[in-house]
């Protein structure tokens, strides 16, 4: 079933509002609230990029960034009326009131949701609609472009992580690490590429896309149940980390 969502933005500018909006009306310590705060960084330096001029196709860029953001949004907007989200971000949502998983697992579940699913989605539907195609330049240039925007804000998560992570108990302290360190936004980044070209080629046959979207999905949705796993005891008050 398809629900009617808010007005899609028309601008990253107005992604960026929205998401600030979403960071005040939200506990800090909310799962969703700590991806919100990780996309809202992304957003911001891709923004600041655009304005720059660092793109090619700047256009493209900003528009595809729209269509991602509302993908999220979209869920957020599902989650405070009570409907059930898009498969992919469930996990995230599930577990945003388990104060036994840190900022830093809800951050990376999602974005291994955004990244996995919602990024390949994306290409595709940007391309169909500036009638390009994944392989035309500067499509795939301007995607390694805003990779390492990405890469930037992932590491500056896992510092403010490794900074904060204290805890008596080194066990689990080395368990979180490990359970981290399983994600990368570089690893995602690659994994989205070859789902996108993947997809492209069978968006006119039906049953080989719907057959690839589902397990693409599937796949999004075990990442993000292992990231959200908690493995210390509950957290205490809120932190920046993330």
């Amino acid at each position: 079933m398809t629900y009617a969502h808010a007005r899609p933005a028309r601008s990253l500018d107005e992604v960026v509002g929205r998401m600030r909006a979403v960071e005040a009306r939200l506990d800090p310590r909310d799962g969703v609230a700590c991806f919100n705060r990780m996309y809202l960084r992304v957003a911001e330096l891709i923004g600041g990029h655009l304005a720059a001029g660092s793109f090619q196709d700047g256009a493209f860029t900003e528009g595809l960034e729209v269509v991602l953001a509302g993908a999220y949004l979209d869920a957020v907007e599902d989650a405070e009326a009570g409907r059930p989200v898009n498969e992919a971000w469930q996990p995230l949502f599930e577990a945003r009131g388990d104060r036994s998983v840190r900022p830093i697992q809800f951050a990376f579940a999602g974005m291994s949701a955004h990244l996995s699913h919602d990024l390949p989605l994306g290409l595709v539907e940007t391309c169909i609609e500036r009638r390009t195609t994944p392989d035309t330049p500067p499509v795939h240039a301007d995607h390694l472009r805003a990779a390492a925007l990405l890469g930037q804000a992932e590491a500056e998560a896992r510092a403010s992580f490794e900074a904060r992570l204290g805890t008596p108990d080194a066990q689990a302290a080395e368990s979180l690490q490990h359970l981290v360190a399983s994600f990368s936004v570089a690893r995602a980044l690659d994994a989205a590429w070859a789902t996108t070209q993947t997809l492209w080629h069978e968006r006119n046959l039906r049953p080989f896309h719907d057959a690839t979207l589902a397990a693409v999905t599937g796949g999004a949705i075990l990442a993000a149940r292992l990231l959200v796993t908690p493995v210390l005891p509950p957290a205490g008050p809120p932190t920046d980390e993330a």
